[in-house]
């Protein structure tokens, strides 16, 4: 296939806007394949906020990080990412270069914890304050459960809202698969 899959097309949007030494969000840290892949990015120097609710996702990331030895500053932040705010510290205020949610559930844990429409736009909202110009928001949107239907529903005409002066919103999605596929929402900072 020549065209770009939904994984791989988010993950070449944050090598685009992380730096080395940048600032990165793992919204939704999950297994800790984006944190990790995040610490790799900003290197030893850099910081990777990572957030999750559950606490047996913390300390997966935790593991993975340490066997990955992703030498940056990661913080795992045991909390929703609607607290980002809560956490940034204030040298990051306005310096963050990219930030990535995998929306939905955690894959092989309890699929009734699930990403909510009000928190994760809550992040968004938080996140495009402190982007810097440049800087992508990467939302991977997994709508094949109920609850993933009413998150999408609400955050698509969010994100649509955003004023074209300050922000560039792209939709990528393959619209001829079935059983709802995923798809990715960039939101890059003008």
């Amino acid at each position: 296939m020549n065209l770009t899959g939904i994984l791989p097309f988010a993950r070449e949007l944050l090598k685009k806007s992380v730096p080395l030494n940048g600032v990165a969000v793992d919204a939704t840290a999950g297994n800790g394949h984006d944190t990790v892949f995040l610490a790799k990015l900003v290197g030893e120097k850099g910081t990777v906020y990572s957030f999750d609710v559950q606490k047996n996702a913390v300390a997966a990331t935790e593991n993975r990080v340490k066997a990955e030895q992703a030498d940056c500053q990661v913080q795992l932040i045991h909390n929703g990412h609607e607290k980002l705010e809560t956490y940034l510290s204030d040298i990051h205020r306005g310096n963050i270069d990219g930030a990535v949610f995998n929306l939905g559930y955690l894959p092989g844990s309890d699929k009734t914890v699930v990403t909510a429409p009000d928190t994760t736009i809550s992040a968004v909202e938080q996140l495009t304050k402190h982007l810097k110009p440049g800087g992508i928001i990467v939302l991977v949107v997994y709508y094949g459960h109920e609850e993933g239907k009413v998150e999408k529903d609400k955050l698509l005409p969010f994100v649509r809202s955003l004023p074209q002066e300050d922000f560039h919103v792209l939709e990528y999605r393959f619209t001829n698969q079935r059983n709802s596929p995923p798809f990715v929402i960039a939101v890059e900072k003008r």
